[in-house]
């Protein structure tokens, strides 16, 4: 059975569809010039070396379910499709730098992107790759970088928003599926902005250009560009992207484990208990929610187990993302997420870009110091959070932190208590309809305890 892909129609090179569990790619036949130089020009091999497309086979075309058909590939597999409005602050500035290479790459062998989408890169063994084989155009010499303005909107201007205003304003990214509106951008700017040439040229004349224009009928041939202006143009957006820097800031969970409560032994305990866990569930992909910094990820990663790691501060998110990037570990993958209002599915018909629980589920789910956050600051019942947890995983590791822990009292100090539910026996009473206990474990020096839950 043929399954389409819900966010690759929009594009006439060709689509993407499963079948048997497996992932194609058809090219049409009005792709079939650029295709073939794209294989014979060398940019594909250039590519592939340096990790910054995803690599394929050609496989019989008879598989195909189209007429158009000119050539049927078979992509290398992404177990996990983020979105920019989950990345950090320095996933997307490597995405958008991924980008740009591959633009002077591509225009070194007669060739250029002929849209710049965040879209098209994914994060595959820990770097920005490219997954749309069909986004490279033959280069026409005089002819502007027409993925310019997409560059500006997906990349630049949520950078240049996250470095100068607030590092949350990537989440615009959810409201404009085709990046940010240069206006908005350009809007939401401080005046200051405007005696930096970068952001100047790339979102404020941007913008402004845009405006003047939008009710005018342009004859964008009449525009030219020649080779060495457009290398320019790359070279500037290069430079703009690597100067942009986040200035040091102080979220809620950004220094966490400097601020536990737990004792060392207490902290080493639970480590040996989590690795005991994973390894009796016989864990091969796992999802950690709440994952902070990735010092729990790391001991599902360190046995060569794919570990996503969500966490809802961008701060966190972004040490975890840095610290994987130096110390090349290639089986986590962090993700900024907000488990209360996780990712919707998005996009044309509510289908184009998948919702949180819409992608590949994990076998296992670590939900360490997560309870006491969903259930007292967001008053979620237990039979709800254990009702979530029983539709993503076979097998949970769950942590349950009574009210005697000073981090509940913390969340309890400026509020009433009004929790009379929030006890273990309500927990094992709400899990145990959709889960066995298979080991439950007090934490040594604490009061917390660590469960392996498996789904009935």
């Amino acid at each position: 059975m043929i399954d389409l892909d819900k966010g690759s129609f929009r594009d006439p090179s060709g689509f993407v569809f499963y079948k048997d569990g497996q992932i194609y790619r058809q090219v049409n036949e009005s792709y079939k010039d650029n295709y073939e130089l794209l294989m014979s020009s060398g940019l594909y091999d250039e590519l592939i070396k340096e990790g910054l497309l995803i690599p394929h086979t050609e496989v019989d075309s008879k598989s195909s379910c189209s007429n158009e058909c000119y050539k049927l590939i078979k992509p290398e597999m992404v177990n996990f499709i983020s979105y920019p409005y989950e990345w950090c602050f320095s996933q997307i500035k490597d995405a958008a730098l991924a980008t740009v290479r591959i633009q002077k790459l591509a225009l070194a062998r007669g060739m250029s992107l002929k849209d710049s989408s965040a879209y098209n890169i994914q994060f595959v063994n820990g770097k920005p790759t490219m997954i749309d084989t069909l986004s490279f155009e033959k280069y026409e010499e005089g002819k502007p970088w027409v993925a310019y303005g997409q560059f500006c909107r997906h990349f630049y201007a949520p950078l240049v928003l996250m470095a100068y205003k607030d590092i949350r304003l990537n989440q615009l990214l959810r409201c404009y599926i085709d990046g940010i509106p240069l206006d908005l951008a350009s809007s939401m700017l401080p005046g200051s902005t405007k005696f930096n040439f970068s952001i100047m040229a790339n979102i404020h004349l941007h913008a402004k250009t845009q405006a003047n224009y939008s009710d005018k009928a342009v004859d964008v041939k009449k525009y030219t560009m020649s080779k060495m202006q457009l290398s320019a143009l790359i070279d500037s957006l290069e430079s703009a992207v690597n100067k942009l820097k986040l200035d040091k800031v102080n979220t809620e969970w950004g220094d966490y484990y400097n601020a536990t409560n737990y004792s060392d032994d207490a902290f080493n305990h639970k480590k040996q208990l989590v690795e005991s866990f994973l390894q009796t569930a016989g864990s091969r992909y796992i999802w950690d929610l709440g994952a902070n910094t990735g010092v729990f990820s790391r001991l599902a990663s360190d046995k060569g187990i794919e570990t996503i790691a969500f966490d809802i501060d961008p701060i966190a998110v972004e040490k975890n993302y840095l610290h994987c990037k130096q110390n090349q570990e290639k089986s986590i993958l962090p993700i900024l997420m907000d488990l209360t209002n996780p990712s919707p599915s998005l996009g044309w018909s509510n289908e184009e870009r998948m919702s949180f629980k819409g992608r590949k589920l994990p076998d296992t789910v670590l939900a360490l110091a997560l309870i006491h956050h969903l259930a007292i600051s967001n008053n979620l019942p237990f039979s709800k959070i254990a009702k979530f947890f029983s539709e993503i995983c076979s097998s949970l590791i769950i942590e349950f932190v009574p009210k005697g822990d000073s981090q509940v009292n913390k969340l309890l100090a400026t509020r009433e208590d009004i929790f009379d539910q929030y006890h273990q026996e309500g927990f094992e009473k709400e899990f145990s309809k959709y889960y066995t206990i298979q080991q439950r474990e007090k934490i040594q020096g604490s009061d917390r305890t660590l469960y392996l839950l498996k789904r009935k």
